[in-house]
């Protein structure tokens, strides 16, 4: 067990809101630059006064404390005004992913048992049907940037707004009272949602925000991760106004086009100045003016680093202004990061995080990297790896990652046995399989039920394609289990390769040979066109294996 020195942070009082927290940080701050999205900027005092006016319509439509409201919305400037307003009214807000279905969505209403909805115009048309296949509690729908005539149960964010006063106070919440939920995955079976407490994002800004990354309030943080994942939450809102940083908000995917062009400024007309003048928020409607901000800090994902770095229109490093890079999600493989570092002379920081703890709590550091790694414990967080039985692990060797730390979610709402599995007296359950090093860092060896065994021995998914991806011709690649004729479990391996390149079975097979232990390399290959993923990039072994036992043996 590893249980570095945590500085040294104030816990935050027994009465505590974090919204009001947040806001009251930046109180001095009204005239500058909190958010920027593509139609203009929202500075911090205009941030804290729409969010207290939101927080006073919901309080007026007779939602009680601790009620849900469910916010499925794009990146925006409205994303923030909705999540914190709702807080600061007391409120929960559940922050949802917007690439889900209608039945998704359907599930989460009466999950949540949420109140009011706060929608983007884009995805009204399937909150609609979600509406009406859900046995639902929703008294009032809030669209942001409404793309239709609204029906009368629906109301326009701008309107909704403009009909409040500010509300004078935030509710008197309470450290450890619930905040807002993130859903979890769902890789397999239902979305689990992740109640967190008003403390818990304070605790990740201050142990991970400012003392690893150290970020700065002249900071632009830019990240490909949405804010509905607990990555993109303290990417782009709670680590940015910890500092008082200013965040670029992009609604659009996080392709390598759509990501370049906020990378160097491209996302306006050209010519216009840099920032906005004090004041709310520039005009809607048209092409924003805000061409010529270019990020500092960018938080990205391996899959989309790939990405980026095969694509052919990847910007040379005079072009971007970054000078800290993050990495979460999966693990990252060494030569992705080694080829980033060589392009942009920039390290990728990689860590590993969870909606149940909300953030990183395993890092390397913007000082200290070691490719191949997921590096050390925050300090203020406790690793320990245990084995089937339960008993530590010696390092070398692969055990069950599990957490303890400040952050920890509260439960899974309405699931009790999910809960007692993963939440263990204080101690969290991650599902990830990591060995710890001779130098106190830790390796990723993939999920717990991605692990291997091969003629005996442990082989980590993630080794293997980690090698592959070392291959000029390949851009991605996924490894399951499979039995051969024999019965035998035998690794195989799904290749993406790069646009334009060849490669053949043998030629990638001997490659691995080349540079691991022998039995660890791949006995079947498979090219493949795409790999399953879910919305944040990660690859869904599980997927894979599904369509191998579908399939028969090859």
């Amino acid at each position: 067990m590893t249980s570095p020195a945590a500085p040294t942070v104030a816990a935050p009082p027994e009465r505590f809101n974090y919204a009001d927290y947040l806001l009251g940080l930046n109180g001095g701050r009204a005239g500058k630059t909190a958010f920027i999205d593509d139609d203009g900027a929202l500075t911090y005092g205009a941030l804290a006064e729409r969010a207290r006016r939101l927080a006073a319509g919901l309080r007026g439509l007779d939602l009680r404390r601790e009620e849900r409201v469910l916010l499925l919305m794009h990146d925006g400037n409205d994303w923030p005004v909705a999540f914190l307003g709702s807080m600061f009214g007391g409120l929960v807000p559940v922050a949802v992913n917007t690439l889900l279905t209608a039945d998704d969505y359907a599930y989460m209403l009466e999950h949540a048992r949420a109140q009011a909805v706060l929608v983007s115009g884009a995805l009204l048309p399937v909150l609609n049907a979600a509406l009406t296949k859900a046995d639902h509690e929703v008294r009032k729908v809030i669209v942001s940037r409404p793309r239709a005539p609204l029906h009368p149960s629906e109301v326009a964010f701008e309107a909704f707004l403009a009909a409040q006063a500010p509300l004078a106070a935030a509710a008197p919440t309470g450290a450890d009272d619930p905040a807002f939920w993130l859903y979890s995955s769902g890789s397999t079976g239902r979305p689990k949602g992740a109640v967190h407490a008003h403390a818990n994002p304070y605790w990740t800004g201050e142990l991970y925000g400012k003392a690893v990354l150290g970020l700065r309030e002249s900071d632009v943080c830019f990240s490909a991760a949405k804010l509905f994942f607990a990555y993109g939450l303290g990417n782009a809102l709670t680590f940015p106004m910890t500092v008082g940083a200013t965040t670029l908000l992009m609604g659009e995917r996080p392709t390598p086009e759509a990501t370049f062009r906020r990378w160097t400024g491209r996302y306006g007309p050209q010519g216009a100045a840099p920032l906005p003048p004090e004041g709310a928020l520039a005009p809607r409607g048209g092409p924003s003016a805000l061409g010529g901000v270019k990020p500092t800090v960018f938080f990205g994902a391996p899959t989309g680093f790939a990405g980026m770095l095969a694509h052919p229109a990847l910007p040379p490093r005079e072009q971007v202004a970054m000078r800290l890079v993050s990495s979460a999600g999966e693990a990252l493989p060494a030569e992705i990061g080694e080829r980033f570092k060589a392009h942009f002379g920039v390290d990728i920081v990689d860590g590993i995080g969870s909606t149940e703890m909300l953030h990183i709590f395993l890092s390397n550091r913007p000082d200290r990297v070691r490719y191949g790694s997921t590096g050390w414990p925050v300090p203020g967080y406790e690793i320990a790896l245990r084995g089937e039985s339960g008993a530590p692990v010696p390092d070398g060797e692969p055990g069950d990652l599990y957490i303890h730390g400040p952050s920890a979610a509260m439960m899974y709402w309405g699931n009790r046995a999910k809960t007692r599995e993963t939440f263990q007296g204080g101690w969290t359950k991650s599902g990830d399989k990591y060995l710890r090093n001779a130098d106190g860092s830790y390796t990723y060896c993939g999920r717990s039920d991605d692990m291997l065994k091969v003629s005996g021995i442990y082989v980590s998914p993630f080794e293997v394609e980690a090698t592959l991806v070392q291959h000029p011709a390949v851009l991605e690649a996924a490894v399951i289990g499979t039995e051969d004729a024999d019965g035998l479990v035998k690794t195989k391996a799904f290749v993406v390769l790069k646009p334009g390149a060849e490669a053949t079975e043998g030629e990638l097979q001997n490659f691995v040979k080349d540079r691991l232990a022998p039995y660890k390399y791949p006995r079947f290959i498979a090219f493949v066109h795409e790999l399953p993923k879910t919305a944040t990039g990660k690859i869904q072994r599980f997927r894979l294996r599904e369509q191998e036992r579908h399939s028969g043996v090859d």
